[in-house]
């Protein structure tokens, strides 16, 4: 039967970026959407039962009112084109300068409206911020990263480093999720996971590490 295997979220902002940068890569619709969604289904039977399968989802959605807008790669090829969209943008993130990154993650139900509220909150606190959100929707992990406003200095925007974190960390607990997905704490976030974290919950990461690293030889001063 079909199976998702792949469910990517990506924000106009991203595909801006890579289309820009990378203008052999082309945007597969007429028009710009604020998110668009890369959704891949494999199938044991025949391609013919996956698109199949994805056609009803489609007629769904849209039904529903969730989708505006849909395009089938119809090759091997154009499945390629479609998710080297996705994989270029950490490169076109790199082209473009440099950015204050999130790893975060929130749970899927919550995910849309994380990302209006977060991005009304940084466009108020300074306007013209761009978010270059994109990650695996499937289990809800995002990379949240904020670009200057075009034209701004790079260097000079990472001054805002810390109220930035600070607003988009706030609202990953507002929406009770994570804000160490993918590449864990480490040193960096060991201040901000105590400022999340209960008692509890600190309390029991403690005794794991103790009970697995009782001489603390194994990654000291990390996470706890």
């Amino acid at each position: 039967g079909a199976m998702l295997t792949g469910f990517e979220l990506m924000s106009a902002m991203c595909l801006e970026l890579v289309t820009r940068h990378y203008p052999q890569l082309r945007y597969p619709f007429d028009r710009p959407h604020p998110q668009v969604v890369l959704l891949e289904l494999s199938d044991s039977e025949s391609a013919e039962h996956a698109r199949a399968t994805f056609e009803t989802l489609m007629e769904a959605a849209f039904e529903a009112g969730i989708v505006a807008d849909a395009v089938v790669a119809e090759s091997v090829q154009q499945s390629r084109d479609f998710w080297n969209l996705r994989e270029h943008i950490p490169l076109a993130q790199v082209e473009e300068g440099k950015n204050i990154k999130h790893d975060i993650a929130v749970p899927i139900s919550r995910v849309g409206d994380f990302i209006a509220s977060t991005d009304a909150q940084l466009q108020a606190a300074f306007p013209g911020v761009r978010m270059v959100t994109f990650g695996h929707l499937g289990d809800g992990n995002l990379h949240y990263n904020v670009s200057p406003p075009a034209g701004q200095d790079h260097d000079a925007f990472l001054a805002h480093q810390d109220a930035i974190n600070r607003i988009v960390h706030d609202s990953v607990h507002a929406y009770d999720g994570s804000i160490s997905a993918e590449h864990g704490l480490g040193q960096l976030k060991r201040e901000e996971n105590r400022r999340y974290k209960s008692e509890v919950e600190l309390a029991m990461m403690r005794a794991i590490k103790q009970a697995l690293d009782p001489l603390g030889l194994m990654n000291p001063g990390k996470v706890v």
